[in-house]
Formats: C-alpha cells, sequence, structure tokens
C-alpha cells in the first residue's frame, strides 16, 4: 500500500490504537519511522519496539505505554508538517510544545532529534510533529 505521508499515517496508527485501548500497533517500516519510535520510546511515551518480519518487509510493533489508571501515556499527537505545507523552524524559534511539557519531533541535517536536542545541537529543521 503507498501513503503520500508516511509519517501521518503511523500517528494516525498509533492514536487509533490508543482510543481503542490496543496494547501495541504495527506500523510499516521506514529508518524515519524507527528514528520517531526511538524518540517516543527515549522519552517514555511509548513501553518499546521491535522489528517484525511481514512477508517481503518489515513493520515495526510498538508497545503502547499506559498509566495505572488505564490512561495512555500519549494525550495527543499532531502532524505539523505535510507534503502539501512544508514547516520549518530555524534553530533560536523552535517550538515548545505545551510550555515543554510535550516534544516537538524535528528532522534535522544531524537526524531526527526532539525540539531539546536540536536547540543544545543549535540546528533548526523541518517540524514534523508534536507529541504531548
Amino acid at each position: 500500500m503507498y501513503t503520500t505521508d508516511p509519517i501521518a499515517d503511523m500517528l494516525t496508527r498509533l492514536r487509533n490504537a490508543i482510543s481503542a485501548k490496543h496494547q501495541s500497533v504495527e506500523i510499516p517500516a521506514s529508518k524515519e519511522k524507527i528514528e520517531i519510535a526511538k524518540i517516543l520510546l527515549e522519552e517514555g511515551y511509548i513501553s518499546e519496539y521491535k522489528l517484525v518480519d511481514a512477508g517481503k518487509f518489515k513493520n515495526i510493533e510498538i508497545t503502547i505505554k499506559y498509566d495505572e489508571d488505564g490512561q495512555s501515556v500519549i494525550q495527543g499527537l499532531k502532524r505539523i508538517s505535510k507534503p502539501g505545507l512544508r514547516i520549518y523552524s530555524e534553530r533560536d524559534k523552535l517550538p515548545k510544545v505545551i510550555s515543554g511539557l510535550g516534544i516537538a519531533i524535528i528532522s534535522t541535517n544531524k537526524g531526527i532529534v526532539t525540539d531539546k536536542v536540536a536547540r543544545n545541537l543549535g540546528v533548526g529543521g523541518e517540524v514534523l510533529a508534536y507529541v504531548w
């Protein structure tokens, strides 16, 4: 299956799995999506991710993290830069999500990183998504 915006597809699959209270979700793998999954794991938004075989291709299986009340740790996901309208941010104008409580995922020339890491590296880039 071909999608014009694979990152939006990943975020939508995660959002749908969270609203349906699933424990995990499978997403077609790509290098970009694996980097986003790594960031979500490092920031504590998901429990784990792993690559699984799906015939000729690989999928990323993401285990969703819930708190003791059964609420997902991820409260919101929003795609910012889209194929039809790319959103870029300079290093001194990087967005803060909910006054620093959430993260912005930025694609830079140093790789895909969070807004905090991009500030420390002193680089700007394409604002892919917000997670809170």
